[in-house]
């Protein structure tokens, strides 16, 4: 009786423990399915508003700043087609990499997609970061150096850097790792055989870390110089309107690649350089899964932080705050509304005040000539 009590009671165990795990597997499906179809349509409905604003702009400054948005949410809808079906796939053959990934071939391309959709839109944020600051400091050199042509090569070498780091372990015949969920791979962690098992992933997160500060910096440096235009009132300020909005998105880029990207990518150098357990395991996946969130919220910045929504915000912030705000809202809505003729001419004057007595009388003049 002993005997038999013993052994349904270890079935008991062993029932409840497979239902836990089932349980666990359909929510992680789940998961990834919804996931994936929210990641995808935010950034074909993102694609379609900046390929439209790409024509509207395309011999404008802000070309290139729409030409690496359109590239970083091309880049975040194919990796949600890619990796999400990976998932799926790895999900439906119940995560038995020995049967359907015998050669570890499946392994090798997963783990170097991750690589890559995880770090080209980081370095495309920086990149923007880098154009927009150089475009308000130095607008000359922008629109005579930095032409489009140049835009687009800088845009794919940044994709080539981003497939080099990727491929640089099946190159150097360390291939990527099955983690510990065994529901994706990666560089491999914990206890390095040598050097490269080392560099690898400490390359990635100094180059994901290396761009997010490069980041912070150049839209700190693109904001004040915007502020400090903006109080002392000068004229000689171009395309302040699309400035302002553009500020506003890349600031909404950097916000979310921190938060999704900053654990993720200190918790590698901390998983490559000490012991891990059990706790660390399961911080890496939480991390992984804050970090897959960045290609969902990417697309909603260009969706949301547009001019016409930009003007909604400031005209019911101007509602319900003070006086001073509000004369900071009819400047902002001003250069919001004339941004379609503020990058006519270099030595167009763009920047302008609100008040009656600082606005130029151009009708009379040309009242007067008529």
């Amino acid at each position: 009786m002993s005997s038999n009590t013993t052994s349904m009671t270890g079935c008991r165990v062993m029932d409840r423990t497979f239902n836990t795990t089932l349980t666990q597997v359909e929510l992680s499906v789940t998961a990834s399915v919804v996931s994936m179809t929210v990641g995808i349509l935010s950034n074909t409905l993102a694609l379609f508003i900046l390929v439209k604003a790409y024509r509207r702009f395309r011999l404008k400054s802000k070309a290139s700043f729409l030409l690496f948005a359109s590239g970083l949410v091309v880049t975040d809808l194919l990796g949600h087609l890619i990796n999400g079906s990976l998932v799926l796939y790895v999900y439906r053959s119940h995560k038995d990499w020995t049967v359907f990934d015998p050669q570890h071939i499946l392994c090798g391309f997963f783990g170097a997609s991750m690589v890559f959709f995880g770090l080209s839109p980081v370095l495309l944020g920086s990149v923007m970061a880098v154009e927009r600051c150089i475009g308000v400091t130095c607008p000359l050199f922008h629109s005579t150096a930095l032409t489009s042509h140049h835009m687009k090569k800088l845009l794919g070498l940044t994709w080539l850097l981003a497939l080099l780091v990727a491929t640089l372990p099946i190159l150097a015949r360390r291939p990527y790792q099955i983690q510990h969920s065994r529901s994706w791979c990666f560089f491999p962690l914990g206890e390095a055989c040598d050097w490269l098992d080392l560099f690898f992933p400490l390359l990635f997160s100094v180059l994901g870390l290396l761009a997010l500060f490069t980041s912070i910096l150049c839209n700190t440096v693109t904001g004040v110089v915007l502020l400090r235009s903006k109080l002392r009132r000068d004229r000689h300020c171009k395309g302040t309107s699309h400035h302002f909005e553009m500020i506003c998105q890349l600031l909404a880029i950097m916000s979310v690649s921190c938060v999704c990207w900053g654990p993720f990518l200190v918790t590698i150098i901390l998983r490559s350089t000490r012991d891990h357990d059990q706790h660390t395991e399961m911080r890496m996946l939480l991390a992984v899964r804050m970090a897959t969130w960045n290609q969902i919220l990417d697309p909603w910045v260009y969706i949301l932080l547009r001019k016409a929504v930009l003007k909604k915000l400031f005209s019911v912030a101007a509602n319900l705050c003070s006086p001073p705000f509000r004369a900071l809202y009819r400047w902002n809505c001003s250069t919001l509304k004339g941004s379609m003729h503020t990058t006519a001419s270099l030595n167009r004057p763009t920047c302008f005040s609100t008040e009656s007595h600082n606005v130029p009388d151009s009708t009379g003049r040309a009242t007067s000539h008529t």
